[in-house]
């Protein structure tokens, strides 16, 4: 990224976490003692750092992804609709997916398409409710990439629905399209083990981990470019060196102290 494009997402990066305070409410919860102990403005700052990391990915992680993209594609959208008619045998031939992979049969997600891509329009159309699509990316050559974006360490226990999100997203493109060229994944935006891997064993089973996962530096430098991660990391700290001085004064004003 050049100059121009950086200071477009410090920018980006700003607003969001603005727009965050501006709508922010502390919880109410009496903590009289952790009050005491630790100050007013702290435990604010606590109660949003948690209010945070619950919707960090759609008040920061979405938007910085959509401004990215567009630097590098043709066509991103972030909260993309990607419809919702599926063919009844693209229904059916997704089931059969997922019971071969509930059964120990190893994931090949450019097989799973071809099996999809061969049923996508036979049969009755079936209406569909399913989650939008997080980013909707479109290439150069055409090809489209739609992503969820998923918290740094997602619940195991769910990855067979995660998995069949994305087998009908690419259903559901291609019933309109059954000629297009379409790639689903899991987006995890950063790695909470570094400098260890990311434990990839743990979403081994239902995922095809080569075409379907990308994780940290994966997921931004695909959107950016080489080294998008690392420059995306420092827009990050820029963006909070500039805001430091408003958050203090942000959360001085909680810095009182309550009478039980």
């Amino acid at each position: 990224m050049d100059d121009t494009q950086k200071k477009e997402i410090i920018d980006v990066i700003i607003t969001c976490l603005r727009k965050k305070f501006k709508n922010y409410k502390p919880e109410s919860n009496n903590m009289p003692f952790h009050f005491r102990l630790l100050g007013g403005d702290r435990m604010a700052l606590f109660s949003f750092i948690h209010s945070l990391n619950t919707t960090f990915g759609t008040s920061i992680f979405e938007p910085v992804a959509e401004t990215m993209a567009k630097l590098k594609f043709p066509v991103a959208q972030k909260q993309f609709a990607v419809g919702n008619a599926i063919s009844e045998k693209a229904q059916s031939e997704i089931q059969h997916i997922i019971n071969e992979l509930s059964t120990g049969k190893a994931p090949n997600k450019t097989e799973e398409i071809a099996r999809i891509r061969s049923v996508c329009d036979e049969g009755k159309t079936n209406i569909l409710k399913t989650v939008k699509v997080d980013l909707f990316v479109q290439g150069l050559d055409g090809s489209i990439h739609l992503f969820d974006l998923k918290t740094a360490k997602p619940n195991v226990s769910n990855f067979k629905d995660f998995k069949r999100t994305l087998l009908e997203w690419v259903a559901i493109y291609m019933s309109n399209q059954p000629n297009a060229t379409v790639h689903s994944y899991i987006a995890i935006p950063y790695n909470p083990y570094e400098p260890k891997p990311y434990e990839r064993w743990t979403l081994k089973g239902m995922l095809d981990l080569d075409e379907e996962l990308k994780v940290a530096d994966e997921f931004w430098n695909f959107l950016g470019g080489d080294g998008a991660y690392t420059e995306l990391l420092d827009c990050f700290e820029k963006a909070g060196i500039e805001l430091r001085q408003e958050i203090d004064q942000y959360f001085s004003k909680f810095n009182q102290i309550n009478h039980i």
